[in-house]
């Protein structure tokens, strides 16, 4: 008997060692054996689906999903990445047919338009002249502004439209070009569809300065203060105002109840805004983006993918990457005067000094005040000129002044500035360099602080899924009122609680020492069957 119990005490206690010191992560099944572990997890709340998404080493993206079933408006939040959505987008056609990218705060995102009118209330408007002149139009704008050419080979066109409304989706695919977030899309757009929206005089907007970095730094555009706008309306510059106006009157519609309206809808440029998905419709309508007919952008597939799989990755805003981007913005006279910035609105009142891109914290302000504390040292004092956020890889990359040390040439630069960059997924940073000499250097990488990393301060599991899919694609609650807190679907985990159970081990081994006592030792045979006979149950 002593034996058995030495034995069992053991077992227990290498059960307990491997519990709290696993040999590996818990296996999560591939699509293939080359790509990394399947994320899927279903959120009640897009806040608890960011803070997840902030936490996952993988490479793993947000969307909102509708279901019929579920009152209007409601929305379930999937934590998944672009290759493992496809695999599921293509096969539940039912369950992911309302799908929606949710564009992050602060994230480099692609230019993009949503672009509607109402049919009965338009007789006489031409959808496809109207969407081919803005097209032409904004493409000579990012050549007047930014210097980048383009056309409509460079923008993927998505129609959606029904005999009721002309819907459609514009996503532009510039070459090594993006915009900061989609907050500084909303106000370009604004700016050069200022003739149409306000008298000529505010038109002056164009005019502005601009200035830009080597790889990955920004094209600044500040727009012109208002009170020099009546200089800029008299001459030259208002007959150009007059023949803007007049070219973009096209974009004037009406709405379903006689209003005048535009044609561009210039609501879809706010902080975590759900933009729908190519392939999805809206829950109770059956118009699904696809490829419009007078769209003119070629996709390219790589290796191994479809045409369809290529137009799905296009279509994605924030599918952006980080190498050699430049990067667009348009900041508005106030925050030019802006000398320091309050963190997001959300977050309390606190101000960090010396951030002024987009004259607000990056959407992690704790890697912000790391950042600072690397070159703010041995008496030089500086600071963030600017950052852009890239989601799809979640890379912070930071644009440093006032220090110009560089690991590649171990002294100071002269002039030109470095760049921190700060990878998420990794927990790393390291530095670049805008020096053209140190063009392709990257410097070691350097563990960032373990307290400021959102892996160690979310321990999210399944159980903090309301919502799973199952393998008929099924989205389904996880758990019911009736039901205890801990999920049931999988009944592994139910399994183990009975191996942590400390009180039906105890009864367990006084049964087993009555029975012992009484009846005489256990032979080895006959605890073999029992346990036969407790599997095949």
């Amino acid at each position: 008997m002593r034996k058995w119990e030495n034995r069992l005490k053991k077992v227990e206690q290498l059960a307990e060692s491997f519990q709290l010191n696993p040999l590996t992560s818990r296996y999560k099944p591939r699509l293939w054996p080359c790509q990394p572990s399947s994320i899927w997890k279903l959120f009640p709340r897009q806040s608890m689906a960011i803070s997840f998404t902030q936490s996952c080493k993988e490479a793993v993206h947000i969307f909102a999903l509708e279901k019929e079933d579920t009152p209007q408006g409601q929305r379930i939040y999937l934590v998944t990445s672009y290759t493992e959505l496809w695999h599921y987008y293509r096969t539940y056609t039912q369950s992911l047919m309302h799908c929606y990218e949710v564009i992050p705060e602060g994230a480099v995102c692609k230019l993009y338009f949503d672009l509607e009118f109402h049919k009965p209330s338009n007789p006489a408007a031409d959808g496809r002249a109207m969407v081919s002149s803005l097209i032409q139009y904004v493409c000579d704008k990012l050549m007047e502004v930014y210097g980048i050419k383009c056309s409509s080979k460079d923008v993927l066109n998505l129609d959606s439209s029904t005999a009721e409304k002309f819907s459609r989706h514009l996503i532009f695919i510039l070459q090594n070009a993006a915009f900061k977030d989609n907050v500084h899309v909303g106000r370009f757009i604004h700016a050069i569809l200022q003739p149409v929206l306000s008298p000529p005089k505010s038109s002056g907007l164009l005019n502005a300065g601009m200035n830009s970095g080597a790889e990955n730094g920004e094209i600044r555009v500040h727009d012109v203060p208002e009170e020099k706008s009546d200089e800029l309306a008299e001459g030259p510059q208002k007959k150009k105002c007059k023949k803007d106006e007049a070219d973009l009157s096209f974009l004037r519609v009406k709405n379903k109840d006689g209003q005048d309206c535009l044609f561009v809808d210039l609501g879809v440029y706010t902080k975590n805004r759900n933009f729908r998905l190519y392939k999805s419709s809206k829950v109770g309508k059956n118009a699904a983006f696809t490829v419009a007919d007078d769209n003119k952008f070629t996709a390219k597939p790589e290796k191994g993918g479809s045409v369809e799989e290529s137009v799905f990755l296009a279509s994605l805003v924030c599918n952006v990457s980080f190498t050699g981007q430049k990067i667009l913005s348009w900041d508005t006279p106030e925050m030019k005067e802006s000398k320091t910035l309050g963190t997001h609105s959300q977050q309390g009142s606190a101000q960090i000094p010396d951030l002024i891109s987009g004259y607000l914290s990056s959407p992690h302000q704790d890697v912000d005040n790391f950042v600072l504390t690397l070159v703010k040292k041995d008496g030089i004092q500086g600071s963030i000129r600017h950052w852009n956020y890239f989601a799809s890889e979640q890379r912070i990359v930071y644009d440093i002044a006032k220090y110009r040390w560089c690991e590649n040439v171990e002294r100071f630069h002269k002039s030109n500035n470095i760049m921190i960059v700060a990878d998420l997924k990794e927990e790393v940073w390291y530095q670049k360099c805008h020096d053209p000499n140190c063009k392709n250097f990257r410097s070691t990488s350097y563990p960032l602080p373990r307290e400021i990393c959102v892996s160690y301060l979310l321990a999210l599991d399944d159980e903090d899924q309301a919502y799973l899919m199952d393998d008929c694609g099924n989205i389904e609650l996880s758990q019911t009122p009736e039901q205890t807190p801990r999920s049931t679907v999988h009944p592994e985990k139910d399994s183990a609680d009975v191996w942590e159970d400390a009180q039906n081990d105890q009864d367990f081994l006084e049964s087993l020492e009555d029975f012992e006592e009484n009846s005489g030792e256990i032979s080895d045979q006959l605890l073999l069957k029992c346990m036969a006979d407790f599997d095949s149950k």
